[in-house]
């Protein structure tokens, strides 16, 4: 659980539309060369993509075993595995691995975006104790704290996916240590309908940075009425302030 508090937030945010998943990247270096443009956002199937925060190595073993399941229920019923029953079973593993003496628990925890027929878009948050749960909006890793109350106090539910990217942006701004954020330091994935069909995309450096910029514009618009609001409530005391000294004078 230490681990998986030291490591980059993640964000997963459910729209009536599309799901969310929003990471921020701990470490960037300039001469890291990046085999994906995904550095903690995982597809496991088309219809389904996971987020780490933890141990890497730890995740990598277990995003194989998920994709493994994931085919063999493909080959086996020539459909989509339902998305809970991957999540139960990969929580089953991480359970089995606390049990036993000279084990340790997997140390990482996992954010499932995923569709199916049934149950529409899903979102699932499971932890190194084989926990899991779905929620509408949830953040692992670093801040999270701090997050989770940003996310009860602003989401509304039926958002659209514009909404729940705005909202994400939000969140980063108000919990990430960094003072300007950046493209380079966030990475963003989706998951939509297009025509009847889920549709997993890793946005763009360059889509990113514009959402970036719409964030910075709404925090500014936000802080000037907020800013408004206390001038007005200021002139009001003073006013109350100086009828009341009159009043008093009078008698």
């Amino acid at each position: 659980m230490e681990a998986i508090n030291h490591a980059g937030t993640c964000i997963g945010i459910k729209g009536t539309d599309g799901i969310l998943l929003a990471c921020e990247k701990k470490h960037v270096a300039k001469l890291l060369e990046t085999a994906s443009m995904a550095e903690k956002i995982f597809k496991l199937d088309e219809h389904m993509a996971c987020a780490v925060a933890g141990i890497t190595a730890d995740a990598n073993i277990l995003i194989s075993s998920l994709r493994s399941w994931a085919q063999g229920h493909r080959l086996t019923f020539q459909e989509d595995i339902p998305i809970e029953q991957l999540v139960t079973r990969l929580c089953d593993t991480k359970q089995g691995y606390t049990q036993y003496g000279g084990l340790r628990p997997f140390g990482v925890s996992l954010l499932y975006m995923g569709y199916d027929k049934n149950f529409g878009f899903q979102l699932y948050q499971s932890d190194p104790s084989g926990n899991y749960g779905g929620w509408h909006a949830t953040c692992i890793g670093q801040n999270s704290t701090a997050a989770q109350s940003i996310l009860k106090q602003e989401y509304k539910e039926g958002c659209n996916l514009d909404e729940a990217l705005k909202l994400a942006v939000k969140v980063f701004a108000k919990t990430l240590d960094s003072t300007t954020l950046t493209s380079e330091k966030l990475e963003f994935a989706t998951l939509q309908l297009v025509d009847g069909v889920p549709k997993y995309t890793v946005m763009k450096p360059e889509r990113v940075a514009e959402l970036l910029e719409e964030g910075k514009k709404l925090k500014e618009e936000e802080e000037e009425a907020e800013r408004a609001k206390k001038e007005a409530a200021t002139r009001k005391r003073k006013v109350v302030a100086k009828d009341g000294g009159g009043a008093a004078a009078k008698e």
